[in-house]
Parts: structure tokens; C-alpha cells; sequence
């Protein structure tokens, strides 16, 4: 495999049909899988019989090069959302999928960082066979009685302790200020 120089991508100028430039847009995660989902079949053939040149590619040092300066671009965020931190392995994802013939004629889509994302491992099996439900979700914040929906006074509890609040605050802060003087 010939080495692509920089100069030789220019300034990413090349159409795809998902790009960097487009998905930055987005905003949230969901709104980025969207766009890039794909919506593949189990057993749909890739590179079936020639995966050898599929795996020499992503061995080589131009595609590792690549991978170090997209995942250093998007902060080790999924799908470059910043508050979407990758706890683990990052994967980087090609928005458009490539081809043999790509990788055989060394095409400079291979590398294009216009043409490339960061994205959890979950988030790229989500993306690959357009389940939204692999998508990482979010940490949920638990809150006392939380854990018991189906208690009755769950309710009546939150209602009260929403409309005493403000009274404890206060009584605890002159209490507070009663002891410093």
C-alpha cells in the first residue's frame, strides 16, 4: 500500500454523502446516530473472501496515523459530543463504508478525516445495524425512594418535600447565622 501524503487529500474537499462537516451540525448523539445509521443485515457479505485486504488496511501506519488524529479532533467524545465522554476502547468509524476497490486503488476517502468519527463500541454497532437501542444511555441520578414506583406516597412525599424546601433552607441558614454571631 502506497503512503498518501498530506498534500495529496487537499482540504478534504471530496463529496460523501455523510460527512464531518454535516454531522457537526447535530447536536445530541441520537440526532448524530440518525444520520449516520446504516441499517445492515446480519450475515450481509462485506469483504467476505478478500477480508485480508480490509485487515492489511487497518494495519497499516496511514490508517492507524488517521485513526491517532480523528480520535485526538474529537476528544475521545462519541461521535465528537461532548458529553458523550468513551470510557474504553474508541472506535473510528467510516460515515461512508468502504469498499474493496477502495482499499485496492488506495483511495484517499480511506483517510479523510471529512469522512471519519470517533464512536464507542456500542455506538458502532448501533450505527452498523441501525439499532438505536445499542446506543450507550445516559447515567440516571437516583433519588431517595426512587427505587420503589409503585409506592403511594412517592408522590405525596416528592410534593411535600418540594414545597418545604425552601423553608428548611432558610431556617438552616439562620441557624447558621445565629451561631457565628
Amino acid at each position: 500500500m502506497k503512503p498518501i501524503m498530506a498534500d495529496e487529500l487537499g482540504d478534504s474537499m471530496m463529496e460523501y454523502e455523510r460527512n464531518y462537516t454535516d454531522l457537526c451540525k447535530l447536536k445530541t448523539l441520537e440526532e448524530r446516530y440518525e444520520y449516520l445509521k446504516l441499517n445492515g443485515a446480519v450475515g450481509e457479505e462485506t469483504f467476505g473472501y478478500v477480508r485480508y485486504l480490509n485487515q492489511r488496511f487497518y494495519r497499516s501506519s496511514q490508517w492507524l496515523d488517521a485513526k491517532q488524529r480523528v480520535i485526538l479532533r474529537d476528544k475521545g467524545y462519541d461521535l465528537g459530543v461532548p458529553t458523550c465522554e468513551i470510557f474504553g476502547r474508541i472506535y473510528v468509524h467510516h460515515m461512508n463504508p468502504i469498499t474493496v476497490e477502495q482499499i485496492e486503488r488506495n483511495d484517499p476517502a480511506l483517510l479523510d478525516p471529512e469522512n471519519l468519527i470517533s464512536c464507542s463500541y456500542n455506538t458502532h454497532q448501533a450505527i452498523t445495524w441501525g439499532n438505536k437501542a445499542l446506543l450507550p444511555q445516559p447515567i440516571v441520578v437516583r433519588m431517595a425512594r426512587d427505587t420503589c414506583p409503585w409506592d403511594p406516597l412517592r408522590d405525596e412525599i416528592d410534593k411535600v418535600a418540594q414545597e418545604i424546601w425552601p423553608d428548611l433552607k432558610r431556617m438552616r441558614m439562620a441557624e447558621e447565622a445565629e451561631e457565628h454571631d
